[in-house]
């Protein structure tokens, strides 16, 4: 079932992702080689619940933390740990929040230090891939738009897109219909209208496409053992252009 936001739900999760935004901001303070993935989880909750809201992902169908923390060929789910990241990690915080009844998401991948310029390439091409996806989630496009441009931009730079792993409907629950893949054909799968909410994440692999589960039960990793990136953003469906409700700013200001 999909659920069409009012302006005044809009406002809300607005407010629910302004504060995922921000509590990726104070992670993006902090991260550097020697803190520990625990740490940066701890920081996100305390930000979180001292500004009046709850994090989403901890005890979320068992998951023990607020942040998840994915780092190098992890691609998504990662568990924080007593892990100290070091010069030449990347690392992809995933932060949820809830905050007067509405779920806000958002992802960024962070590189330690210095990094290998391919993977400075796949952070890059990741990151802009979620822009052309956004760029595709308007008022009278369809489902498949969206992925099928970050599909085509992945794969023009010889990466991969990892296809298990999707987007996803957003508002008084964490994960709502409809899914959003990050491959598709044009014109294909459901017409977007104003006032949809969706969180679109692409997860791109330095690699091969494929992924398996670790012994954790939470952990997706590459196959391959090559790195993988993840960003993702809250945004509405407009006429003309899309809203995004959970930007970068304060990651990258």
């Amino acid at each position: 079932m999909i659920f069409y936001k009012t302006e005044e739900e809009i406002n809300l999760l607005s407010k629910s992702n302004n504060l995922v935004a921000k509590t990726l901001g104070e992670i993006s303070k902090v991260i550097a080689p020697g803190i520990s993935t625990l740490c940066l989880d701890k920081i996100a909750e305390e930000y979180i619940r001292d500004n009046g809201g709850l994090p989403a992902f901890l005890n979320y169908d068992g998951f023990p933390n607020t942040l998840c923390v994915s780092i190098n060929n992890e691609v998504v789910h990662g568990i924080p740990s007593s892990y100290e990241l070091k010069e030449g990690d990347i690392v992809s915080c995933d932060c949820g929040a809830i905050l007067n009844g509405f779920y806000g998401d958002s992802a960024y991948t962070f590189s330690i230090g210095e990094i290998d310029s391919e993977i400075q390439q796949l952070l890059k091409v990741t990151k802009t891939a979620l822009q052309k996806g956004i760029e595709n989630a308007v008022d009278g496009s369809h489902l498949g738009d969206i992925g099928f441009a970050i599909q085509k931009h992945a794969e023009k730079n010889n990466f991969s897109v990892v296809k298990e792993m999707v987007g996803h409907g957003i508002g008084k629950d964490l994960h709502e219909d409809p899914q959003v893949p990050n491959y598709g054909r044009n014109g294909r799968g459901l017409k977007l209208r104003d006032g949809l909410v969706l969180a679109i994440e692409p997860m791109i692999n330095l690699g091969k496409r494929e992924i398996y589960t670790k012994d954790d039960g939470w952990t997706i990793v590459t196959a391959d053992g090559k790195a993988s990136a993840h960003f993702e953003q809250t945004i509405v469906v407009r006429k003309g252009k899309a809203q995004i409700l959970s930007g970068f700013e304060f990651i990258e200001e």
